[in-house]
């Protein structure tokens, strides 16, 4: 009957119709009958007055709704398969859907990071040319959704330093926490509060207010999140922090969860007043953002309640996100205009998982290679594991997570050439980089 309705139909990628023998389904049911419900076979099929509704109800009710309903459905389907053990018919299935798929993910964060790009162009070229009345060109509205910080001088000042590439890294430590602060204070003033009068020890009562009873939580995506928590702390002492470890498949490129740990309100299920403050350094094309809203929502967690923060994020990685999820709010400190496909060295930074960082998208096969496409899995596996690492900054990784990050090739296969990544530009570089090492 899923092929009755026209809307329904309208939804479905691929419509499949199993058509199995008459003899074979009535078959099916005498026996299921006989053996589990204790009936006749006669009783089964007879209709005579004698015998109750459910004993004749194959013939009246069955067999008849399946010749006028359903079985006329079979042409509005794509594929008839004969038979339900059909092996064959199942393995096209499969490989369809696998192909599918995989063509689907291949150009997701592609897609992502060249959507608007055109009315970028269009944009930037009608800023270039005066108006005749000799007016000057409006500025580009900013994503609606999107709280960016009021560009101040101390702010301004704030952002030359952690742009700078030779600042060191104890003073980009120090302003990336003062950053987190100010975002957070920030991203604050959108939680709801109410009215609340207290006693000042003069003796008079000051009308003020507090934060309504919902949690809130913060939730990092890591690893470049990390150094938002230690802003976060700043401001709220004793908020609840999880973690979600989100990285790109060293193949195509896509975000891949692999590991999250949630805030115990979140994980009980009982998270429809739980407000979320999701929290990580910068966003491109905003794949990775998209996958830990996505998280949230399966948890029961209102996409009005879910606050996303970030130094730096890309104009077209927040029109990408405001899209997918309208009620999700951004507080921004900077947006910079430019997202640009970079190519970097197969070389891992240090610290294991740099080399899928979720918010450099890395990816080792161009645009019109297939997933299946050569990878040089010794020599990536090697950088990760001989990698210096600072003690007490390497992020745990079970073997499973391991090998799922390198599944889709043997060790036998070679090639690898390069890493390729979208970056915001001019951008701050890798913050996670700059913040944890040396």
């Amino acid at each position: 009957m899923a092929l009755q309705t026209a809307e329904l139909r309208a939804l479905y990628d691929l419509k499949v119709f199993v058509n199995c023998d008459s003899d074979l389904m009535l078959a099916r049911r005498i026996k299921r009958d006989v053996t589990e419900r204790g009936r006749q076979v006669d009783g089964i099929l007879d209709q005579s007055d004698s015998l109750t509704l459910s004993d004749f109800k194959y013939l009246r009710f069955v067999k008849s709704a399946y010749d006028n309903f359903v079985q006329p459905s079979s042409k509005f389907a794509d594929i008839i398969v004969p038979g339900s053990s059909n092996q064959l018919a199942i393995e096209l299935l499969v490989t369809h859907v696998k192909r599918q798929l995989d063509s689907r993910s291949l150009r997701f964060r592609n897609k992502l990071a060249r959507m608007g790009q055109e009315e970028e162009r269009e944009g930037m070229a009608a800023a270039a040319h005066p108006r005749l009345d000799g007016e000057q060109p409006e500025e580009p509205e900013m994503t609606e959704g999107c709280v960016l910080l009021k560009q101040t001088n101390q702010l301004v000042g704030i952002m030359t330093i952690l742009r700078d590439q030779n600042t060191e890294r104890g003073d980009f430590i120090f302003y990336a926490d003062r950053l987190s602060t100010l975002v957070v204070e920030k991203a604050l003033e959108l939680i709801p509060y109410r009215d609340k009068t207290v006693k000042a020890p003069t003796g008079a009562s000051f009308q003020g207010f507090e934060k309504t009873a919902e949690e809130l939580v913060g939730i990092s995506i890591l690893r470049s999140g990390g150094p938002f928590s230690h802003g976060l702390r700043r401001v709220i002492r004793d908020v609840p922090i999880g973690a979600m470890l989100i990285q790109s498949d060293p193949k195509t490129g896509e975000p891949l969860l692999l590991s999250s740990d949630l805030p115990q309100s979140i994980k009980s299920g009982q998270s429809e007043n739980v407000r979320v403050l999701l929290l990580d350094s910068q966003m491109g094309t905003g794949a990775a953002a998209m996958m830990a809203i996505r998280v949230l929502l399966d948890h029961g967690v209102p996409e009005t309640n879910i606050i996303f923060l970030a130094y730096l994020i890309a104009r077209r990685g927040s029109q990408s996100v405001h899209r997918a999820f309208p009620k999700v709010k951004i507080v921004t400190a900077a947006i910079d205009t430019g997202l640009e496909e970079m190519r970097v060295p197969m070389i891992s930074p240090s610290m294991g998982e740099a080399v899928a960082e979720a918010d450099f998208a890395t990816r080792a096969v161009s645009d019109n290679e297939d997933a299946d496409g050569d990878l040089r899995e010794d020599e990536l596996r090697d950088n990760i594991q001989n990698a210096p690492v600072q003690e007490g900054y390497r992020l745990p990784v079970k073997k499973g997570t391991e090998e799922l990050m390198f599944s889709r090739k043997t060790r036998a296969d070679a090639g690898v050439r390069e890493k390729r990544a979208w970056a915001i530009s001019p951008g701050m570089g890798h913050i996670g980089d700059r913040y944890y090492t040396i």
